[in-house]
């Protein structure tokens, strides 16, 4: 997973046009970040972009190849995919490709916040009925013991 600080360098100049883009050290690679959201990574100095079920054709369709994580049980496919060698190019080039990562990441931050709201607000219902049950055991068992006066 090693990448070296000239292909760190390369690829942020090919990204340049599509967002302001920072590379962060991730697990022996790097991951770009722009506007909080990971676009894409750099490993085994490749440059692969992430892509959802709305461009997976463009990237399949171009031949593009998926990045896979040799995890320890075995090989584990992940959501990004290398772009098209002419991409590699210049950063004109790579523009279509990296602004489709974008909207990919974009997509999969608003459906995992989504996601997110309704599970705070299923937990909070949840939260204050189990909070309420436990005061009034407490009260309860107070009064059986002549602490405190009994709940009506």
């Amino acid at each position: 997973m090693a990448v070296s600080p000239s292909f760190v360098e390369h690829a942020l100049d090919l990204v340049s046009l599509a967002a302001p883009t920072e590379a962060r050290r991730m697990f022996g690679g790097y991951g770009l970040f722009s506007r909080g959201l990971m676009y894409g990574l750099l490993d085994d100095e490749e440059l692969f972009l992430k892509v959802d079920d709305q461009s997976l054709a463009r990237f399949s369709g171009a031949g593009c190849r998926r990045w896979v994580y040799p995890g320890p049980r075995g090989p584990m496919p992940g959501g990004y995919y290398r772009p098209p060698d002419e991409a590699h190019e210049d950063a004109e080039a790579m523009l279509p490709w990296a602004q489709l990562a974008l909207e990919a990441a974009a997509r999969k931050a608003a459906a995992k916040a989504a996601k997110g709201k309704k599970r705070a607000t299923k937990a909070g219902k949840k939260a204050k009925a189990p909070a309420k049950a436990k005061v009034v055991a407490r009260a309860k068992k107070a009064a059986a013991r002549g602490k405190a006066k009994p709940l009506r």
